[in-house]
């Protein structure tokens, strides 16, 4: 029996942020007229640079006006509740501030202020006391250590950047941050025609996280792709489900997670104070809910600005197309190394190309019209037409290796002129390092093109994976409950059983004559294992003995075990006689643990020593379904291994698959502290469990089954 897991979190769960990010009513707390100070360019940035016609209300007990705005001693001075506050404050002043707008019916605070859970545990408390005061007041905090946000399609600032007046240009990217100086680089690729829409840097998060700020871009109707830069996510599993949200909506994530090395990991505490995690558990996880992750800023810039454009759609054919034959080779060998496939122009493409272009053009793909272009005005946008129409053709790649002067403005203008109703998408790329009028056509035209062939060819693989991906279901089995108290070996291997998994054939002995009778019932070969409490390493213990053949071997080995137990303070009393699993097949693991950002999580991989030596595993947030498993198992690097190899058969990866879910199940109902099951033999008549550890949660020992 199968049942569907209900989601974790719903759109009700989220809070409604209209009023943060459109609101009527704004209180400014700390209001100064003092140049280049926080309260005076917060202030100016709403009142003269910003489009904005409601209330504004500065707060500073020691002036009558600020800026030529009467001014209000306190929050209860106010003539009523306003929408957001704006915190200017020192760190010292913050605590009861918030507690003055919260006592005053404040809908939203946001707080540029810095100095707390980013310097230490003295900073991290005040923090916590932030979010009491939320959770007991109603009021929602954004921030502390916060630049602020920008609402620039609404031409609203609250933010204290000298520099707001010149974000004019929107545009249907959201952009979430937590600091603000990568966001302030982002937000002025607008020279290059990349306009963001709306800007959000949440800062430490004490209250509203990143998690909200996604899932209110996803019911934002003017913003069509969400741009991410992360140092961390305080709360996991409400991202995941903001996520989700946005792949419902058809609306593409596109993600820079910093924090991948142990210098990165260090910087980004230090800074926000974030949670950074794991960064294979963070790809894993991005790749499961159809984010699109980037490495790095140009990447993001670059990559969310084509999904503003292109939007998600299933996508295969590339024709690559030029003036140039070695830059038409070098992009066409590009598209060939990233993966992706150059498309077969149809007949009549071809057939029309030859008619327009000289005998020496290369008219198959990539397409190369020479230098006859520099001669013949049309040449270009009749070819291009051609190509952008040919049925087999989804993207054209234009790389222009240099600038011409008019010859290259020209072919910028035949891109914009039918870019509006090309069937395929039209991506150039402008590679010389002299940016001229060519250019900014594309640039102001909403082409934004791209700097490099590499980052052209890297965005564009994204697009495509993106546009083949699709959501999982969370279908899964309806599990039994597990036995009360924590599990050795032989007990976990019963709980396996019951679930449906295979376990070697094996039984409990107290003794060596025990011992011997067992292998006599269940047959030669077999392994003795030792079952001692708190003994999870067997092996670097001396508490595991294989391939004993015969009753002689089987003593032996008891006693050699014995001894080094013995020595190492344990007793043996108890051990497990299981039959020694032989044939064909390949040793992985399975792991379900909890992980300490995003709750659940079933790894998978190259099982036995492989998985400390290669680290081939990947990761999926639970629950999960079939699907979902089997493209765990494609994912890592020795995926090859598991199929058919020199006459060797293949292991069943539907019956490894089944495993995956069932891991996933039971990360879902949430009883399971850690499970590693290491090694699993897969062969072709299935997936036999050879060692199993289970921890209760919580327990004190979390953490030991993957040391």
């Amino acid at each position: 029996m199968r049942h569907r897991v209900p989601e974790p979190m719903r759109a009700g769960d989220f809070p409604d942020l209209s009023r943060l990010l459109s609101p009527r009513s704004v209180a400014i707390l700390g209001a100064s007229e003092r140049p280049r100070s926080v309260g005076s360019d917060t202030l100016l940035n709403l009142a003269e640079h910003s489009d904005f016609e409601g209330g504004i209300f500065p707060v500073n007990p020691g002036r009558a006006r600020v800026h030529g705005l009467r001014a209000y001693p306190a929050m209860s001075a106010l003539p009523g509740p306003v929408d957001v506050a704006v915190v200017c404050l020192p760190a010292e002043a913050v605590i009861d501030a918030l507690r003055d707008c919260a006592a005053a019916g404040t809908g939203f605070a946001v707080v540029f202020t810095s100095g707390f859970g980013e310097t230490g545990d003295a900073g991290r408390a005040a923090e916590t006391e932030m979010a009491e005061i939320a959770r007991h007041s109603g009021i929602r905090i954004y921030g502390p250590n916060s630049p602020g946000l920008s609402n620039i399609n609404r031409r609203l600032g609250l933010t204290f950047s000298p520099v707001f007046k010149n974000d004019t240009l929107g545009g249907g990217i959201g952009l979430v941050t937590q600091g603000g100086g990568l966001g302030r680089a982002f937000i002025q690729a607008s020279e290059r025609g990349v306009g963001v829409g709306l800007w959000c840097s949440t800062g430490n998060e004490a209250d509203l996280t990143m998690a909200d700020v996604v899932h209110h871009m996803v019911g934002d109707p003017d913003i069509r792709v969400i741009a991410l830069l992360a140092e961390g996510f305080r709360d996991g599993p409400r991202f995941l489900a903001a996520a989700r949200a946005a792949a419902r909506a058809g609306k593409p994530v596109v993600a820079m997670k910093v924090g991948k090395s142990d210098y990165g990991v260090a910087a980004t505490r230090s800074h926000t104070a974030a949670l950074a995690g794991s960064a294979a558990v963070t790809s894993a996880l991005f790749r499961q809910h159809g984010i699109v992750e980037v490495d790095d800023l140009d990447e993001l810039i670059d990559t969310a600005a084509l999904f503003e454009r292109a939007g998600i759609a299933r996508r295969r054919g590339i024709c690559v197309y030029s003036f140039s034959g070695g830059t038409a080779a070098l992009a066409a060998d590009m598209v060939g190394s990233a993966g992706l496939t150059l498309s077969e122009l149809a007949p009549d493409t071809r057939a029309g190309l030859r008619a327009l272009a000289p005998s020496y053009a290369a008219v198959d793909n990539p397409v190369d019209l020479t230098t006859q272009v520099f001669t013949q005005d049309t040449l270009n946008r009749d070819c291009l037409s051609l190509v952008a129409r040919d049925p087999a053709t989804d993207v054209v790649l234009l790389p222009i290796p240099a600038d011409y002067g008019p010859i290259t403005d020209r072919s910028a203008d035949d891109m914009v002129a039918l870019a509006p109703d090309s069937p395929a998408l039209l991506l150039p790329v402008w590679m010389s390092g002299h940016r001229a009028a060519g250019y900014a056509t594309l640039n102001a035209a909403g082409l934004a093109p791209f700097r490099s062939l590499g980052k052209a060819v890297t965005a564009l693989k994204r697009l495509i994976w993106r546009g083949d991906w699709s959501p999982s279901d969370t279908e899964t089995p309806s599990l039994p409950a597990l036995p009360p108290g924590e599990h050795d070996e032989a007990a976990a291997k019963a709980v396996l059983a019951d679930l449906g998994l295979t376990v070697p054939e094996g039984r409990v002995v107290t003794s060596a004559r025990q011992a011997g009778e067992a292998a006599r019932g269940i047959g030669f070969p077999v392994v003795l294992k030792a079952l001692v409490p708190g003994l999870l390493h067997k092996t670097e213990a001396g508490a595991v003995a294989v391939g004993l053949m015969d009753e002689q071997a089987l003593a032996a080995a008891w006693d050699a075990m014995a001894a080094s137990l013995a020595a190492q303070g344990h007793r043996l009393e108890r051990a497990l006689v299981e039959r020694m699993e032989q044939g064909p097949g390949v040793e992985v693991m399975a792991g379900l643990h909890r992980d300490p950002v995003f709750g659940p999580v079933v790894s998978f991989g190259l099982g036995g020593v492989m998985v400390e030596a290669l680290s081939d595993v990947t990761h999926r947030a639970a629950p999960f379904g079939r699907d979902e498993a089997l493209a765990m198992i494609d994912e890592i690097r020795g995926r090859a291994l598991l199929g058919p190899l020199r006459g060797r058969p293949g292991a069943d990866l539907g019956a490894l698959a089944d495993l995956l879910v069932i891991l996933a199940a039971l990360g879902a109902r949430g009883d399971i502290a850690e499970m590693d099951l290491n090694p699993v033999r897969a062969g072709p008549a299935g997936a036999t469990v050879l060692d199993a550890v289970i921890l209760r949660a919580p327990t004190d020992t979390e953490g030991k089954a993957r040391q």
